[in-house]
């Protein structure tokens, strides 16, 4: 089975200036006072966890920074919109011609569509593949002076949103080494230029100050890197940040209204249960770990009102879901669990999901089950749990975030050759139900067939939705422009900065 790192979102911040909630008077645009503007201090929950690699996890970073960007970015209702593409046409059902905008890399080299097409390629051939390139082939080319024809092995009918994709980042020629690695320090396009990393404590950001949708609000960020969340309130609540990410719902009280920020999310956190190996590889356990989950407790309990209850793989953010969602198909009978052993896991970087877990493990013993909690920070956590090493893993994870299309997590959590399939699932049914969504062209036809997949993977009953996220960002009230979005991308961007509200 293929599996990878990963942990998505690239920034795209201009462009979603109209696309979602953007805190303060200033909007995203810069305004006037840019050109002194202060630097921002800004907290987050997740450290660098693979030096940068705009392939794995640390894309999230470079995305909410406002470092990294792609050709296309999603709106708030998940189609396509231009970034570094300006237009784009479909030539044919398997190639498509993207029209690039004029802008510059953070090297003062330009943007030309060679450039463009060499850095998609390098992420074609990276190893391992991208998340949004999960079962894609994909061939991009120069066309002219101003275009980058892009060519897939099957049609591809969500190809715009797909390069939206946090892992499709574009970056000059100098970020490819001969080594392999991809070094987006100084070679992005975003309007903030990264200077500095000291490990995962913090890191420097400058302004980009030739950046195509104009000059920064802010003359740089500041950033540190928190993963307790009580500190990083606490980092918000005493002045030394202006924003603060995942804001835990227990810390949420201690801040006042108007600086708690809820934004609901396409992240569901989920029970997934190894059905590769160990106690679980038996369905009629899997059936019996999902009935002794009471989902209310932890949506009315853990999370106090800010998150619904599991209803699916896709939440209330994913506003088609519901009118299409089916029943479970095929779903073994429970089976007593006779104490059995089992190992719960799960990351303190979202503080919500130990508590989450150890409401869990009082759920599963209660049942009958035996069950060591194990809790570690997320990036000593994944590789071990793409290997197996746990029999129930507590996972949020956000439904949208590779390419915006609801097929790609399916692909990339519950199928095979899926490279983040932390359920270790490998269902022929399943394969073929994804397979048939990603066929679907129409849109409605690709959104049915996207339901049906999902009642066939709820019914191997390896992953048990636990609760739809709203997440809760702090944001200081001198604050102005913070980016907010459901697919947790965007965090700072041009109109992004401090000053006296109007």
């Amino acid at each position: 089975m293929r599996r990878f790192r990963l942990f998505p979102a690239l920034l795209l911040a201009p462009v979603l200036t109209g696309c979602f909630a953007s805190e303060g008077a200033g909007g995203p645009g810069g305004g006037s006072d840019a050109e002194d503007g202060s630097r921002l201090r800004v907290a987050l929950a997740f450290p660098p966890a693979e030096n940068l690699s705009p392939y794995g996890d640390d894309a999230t970073i470079l995305s909410r920074l406002g470092v990294t960007e792609s050709l296309t970015a999603l709106d708030a209702n998940g189609a396509a919109v231009p970034v570094l593409a300006a237009s784009w046409r479909r030539e044919s059902d398997r190639t498509w011609l993207f029209t690039l905008r004029e802008a510059t890399f953070q090297d003062g080299t330009d943007v030309t569509p060679s450039a463009v097409a060499a850095s998609l390629t390098h992420a074609t051939e990276a190893e391992p593949a991208p998340a949004a390139l999960s079962g894609v082939r994909l061939r991009a080319q120069a066309a002219g002076s101003t275009g980058v024809r892009i060519t897939t092995g099957s049609p591809d009918p969500v190809l715009p949103s797909r390069l939206s994709s946090p892992s499709l980042a574009v970056l000059a020629p100098k970020a490819y080494g001969t080594t392999g690695r991809v070094d987006p320090v100084g070679t992005a396009t975003g309007p903030f230029e990264l200077t500095k990393v000291t490990g995962a404590t913090s890191a420097t950001l400058d302004r980009f100050d030739d950046h195509w949708g104009g000059l920064a609000r802010s003359s740089g960020v500041d950033v540190r890197f928190i993963a307790d969340g009580t500190a990083r309130t606490a980092a918000l609540r005493t002045g030394q940040v202006d924003l603060a990410e995942a804001v835990p719902v227990a810390q949420a009280a201690t801040l006042d209204r108007a600086t708690r920020k809820e934004t609901a999310t396409a992240r569901t956190t989920s029970l997934l249960l190894n059905s590769e190996s160990g106690p679980f590889k038996d369905p009629e356990l899997r059936a019996a770990a999902r009935r002794a989950v009471d989902t209310s407790a932890l949506a009315d309990g853990v999370y106090e009102g800010h998150a619904d209850a599991g209803a699916g793989i896709y939440g209330p953010a994913v506003t088609w879901a519901e009118g299409k969602r089916r029943a479970p198909v095929g779903r073994a009978k429970a089976a007593a669990p006779a104490d059995t052993k089992l190992t719960l896991a799960t990351y303190d970087n979202r503080p919500e999901l130990p508590e989450v877990a150890q409401v869990l493990k009082q759920q599963l013993e209660k049942a009958g089950f035996e069950v060591e909690l194990e809790v570690r920070e997320y990036s000593r956590l994944e590789s071990d749990a793409l290997d197996g090493r746990f029999d129930a893993l507590v996972l949020a994870r956000n439904t949208l975030v590779d390419t915006g299309d609801p097929v790609a997590v399916l692909a990339s959590d519950f199928t095979c050759d899926g490279g983040y399939n932390l359920a270790l699932l490998c269902d022929k049914g399943v394969d073929r139900a994804v397979a048939k969504a990603e066929r679907a062209t129409d849109t409605a036809e690709r959104q049915d067939a996207v339901m049906a997949a999902e009642a066939d993977i709820l019914g191997t009953d390896a992953v048990v939705p636990l609760v739809h996220q709203r997440v809760i960002t702090g944001v200081a009230d001198s604050v102005r422009g913070a980016l907010l979005d459901p697919y947790e991308r965007t965090l700072v961007g041009t109109g992004t900065g401090t000053g006296t509200r109007r």
